[in-house]
């Protein structure tokens, strides 16, 4: 099945401006998607693949000696859970004292949706920062978040779970009183799960950034630059 939309059939047709796809016939098109969909479906089952290695990892106990601070007071990380089976940890870069509002992190916050289809399976998705709650609670306000925000000020849960002062993700799992870590991510591992990053690999220019391999003429800029806080991009 082919659909004609209306335009222009030649690319001298088109108007002038940042370089675009090849024009082609609706014909031509149906067979070039038929075939990108052949590899698309190769990738699908090689994630799957890889989903089931993963869920397949090997746990390790993990120690409960932490004190966090969220907005009901001082809380441990089987708090954390909220009575959950599983948690997710979003390690959010905030340090100490720090005027710096990461753009990557809050970028990544804005994309969660309703952790309510996370709960239905008994997971809990949680953010932490070693910033003081102090310094958390205003900027969240700011953000419009509804996510629980927990600080970590003050001990060593960021660096026991390899993030340090960076972003990551870090899994656990828990069996009554015990925690077991199950997973942990940092780098494109995080970014990939981003909602707008793969919407954006889903257009012909893609996240527009010199990294990527894009024909040339392509709008690109350096990666990162182009980040803002979402109340920041008017200005």
């Amino acid at each position: 099945m082919t659909t004609h939309i209306g335009g222009p059939e030649r690319e001298s047709d088109l108007p002038k401006g940042p370089a675009m796809p090849q024009v082609v016939t609706p014909a031509e098109w149906q067979a070039a998607r038929e075939k990108l969909l052949v590899k698309e479906k190769e990738l699908t089952r090689a994630l799957d693949a890889l989903a089931a290695e993963r869920h397949r990892l090997p746990m390790v106990q993990f120690g409960q000696d932490y004190v966090f601070e969220g907005p009901q007071g001082t809380a441990g990380l089987l708090d954390l859970f909220d009575g959950r089976r599983q948690l997710i940890v979003y390690h959010f870069m905030m340090a100490p004292g720090s005027e710096h509002r990461c753009p990557g992190c809050s970028s990544f916050v804005d994309n969660i949706g309703h952790l309510a289809h996370l709960h239905a399976r008994d997971t809990t998705f949680v953010l932490v920062s070693p910033a003081p709650f102090s310094q958390i609670e205003p900027f969240k306000r700011r953000m419009g978040w509804t996510v629980p925000w927990f600080s970590s000020n003050g001990n060593t849960f960021n660096n026991d779970c390899g993030s340090g002062g960076g972003f990551g993700l870090s899994v656990f799992l828990r069996e009554r009183d015990c925690v077991f870590r199950t997973y942990f991510t940092t780098r494109r591992g995080a970014d990939r799960i981003r909602a707008d990053f793969n919407l954006l690999d889903l257009t012909a220019y893609g996240r527009q950034e010199h990294w990527e391999d894009s024909p040339e003429g392509w709008p690109q800029t350096p990666p990162y630059t182009w980040w803002r806080l979402h109340d920041e991009y008017e200005t």
